[in-house]
């Protein structure tokens, strides 16, 4: 069967210690059956990795940062589209998302751009701050937690947590905390990183488990994969991960699939107690950095993200393969410096 040719723009380049899911989404959509990809990177700094990989991005543009605001996004995605003709964006941070939602329906009105993502009331509900309610609302266990907004409410946090605690910031990272001292460390860390509050949560003893996951906003689960990490870097990123045989986790994620109607990828993080006991931890509202993996175990949950968001409809997938590894590995990319120099000076490559 002839592919059908697509112009895709993706973000999250960043293929580095903390990586983005950028790179792992391209090459998703590089394996794709049913398209014939030319891939737009969209960048935010001039040291992305992806970049430079000019057998996965075809070409690159720098867009402004999330903070910029929406008006500074579209202007910029105005004439990028108008030299590339980009039929469908994928967005991969969280830190964007917010805008690329408030502009959806805009670019696919004024310029025929396609995206599949969450809801803004999906992207609000599922915050680390709201994580408790939201559990409640869709019958899943989470650990309790709280927002701080200074370093005085430290000391009074043993009213309601025994050490040790997870302290969180408000898009990423997370660390464990055995006192009030490291609890502090961490505040002032995360704070200067990602703004306040600051999420408190009580520390689950267990094994750590992941899905990624991909909806179509009418309550289908339409891919599901679990997810076990087996080498965790210092940033608690996974290095290496196995595919999991556990219809109770896959069936866990399937039901707030549909319980909550999820529109687009998602990943969800869970501590599995040594009772058996699921505890969710987190939802990262796009595809996490392992998602080749999916691609690796049958699931292509990128290019079913691609067909959703052109209005096509999607079979689910009904399995996966159990046991299969990935192991991610570092590779030192030789770049001429004009085109480091272009990127900088020009803004595209």
């Amino acid at each position: 069967m002839k592919k059908r040719k697509i112009n895709i723009a993706v973000t999250g380049l960043n293929n580095i210690d903390s990586p983005g899911p950028g790179i792992p989404v391209i090459r998703a959509l590089r394996d794709s059956k049913k398209f014939d990809v030319r891939i737009i990177g969209l960048s935010y700094e001039t040291l992305e990795p992806g970049l430079y990989m000019h057998d996965l991005v075809d070409k690159s543009y720098q867009v402004p940062f999330p903070s910029a605001g929406t008006e500074a996004l579209l202007e910029r995605l105005r004439y990028i589209h108008s030299v590339e003709k980009i039929d469908v964006i994928i967005p991969n941070f969280d830190a964007e998302l917010q805008n690329f939602i408030k502009l959806e329906e805009t670019l696919k009105k004024e310029m025929g751009i396609s995206m599949f993502l969450p809801t803004h009331d999906q992207f609000e509900e599922r915050h680390k701050a709201n994580l408790m309610e939201f559990g409640k609302q869709h019958g899943i266990q989470v650990p309790f937690g709280k927002m701080i907004f200074s370093t005085a409410e430290i000391p009074s946090l043993t009213k309601d947590f025994t050490y040790p605690v997870v302290v969180k910031g408000k898009y990423y990272d997370a660390s464990v905390a055995y006192n009030p001292e490291q609890v502090a460390t961490y505040f002032n860390k995360l704070s200067a990183k990602w703004g306040l509050p600051i999420i408190i949560q009580q520390y689950v003893f267990g094994s750590e488990v992941n899905v990624t996951a991909i909806g179509d906003g009418k309550g289908n689960a339409i891919g599901a994969v679990p997810m076990r990490k087996q080498y965790i870097t210092d940033k608690g990123k996974a290095w290496a991960g196995i595919s999991l045989d556990d219809e109770k986790l896959v069936s866990i994620a399937n039901k707030l699939l549909a319980s909550s109607k999820w529109r687009g990828g998602m990943e969800l993080e869970f501590i599995k107690s040594a009772a058996g006991e699921y505890f969710l931890l987190e939802i990262n509202p796009r595809f996490p950095a392992w998602v080749y993996l999916a691609v690796g175990c049958g699931q292509n949950h990128p290019e079913a993200l691609v067909l959703m968001a052109l209005g096509e409809k999607v079979k689910p997938f009904k399995e996966y393969e159990k046991g299969k590894l990935f192991v991610r590995y570092s590779y030192d990319l030789i770049v001429d410096l004009k085109e480091f120099e272009t990127i900088s000076t020009l803004g595209e490559l």
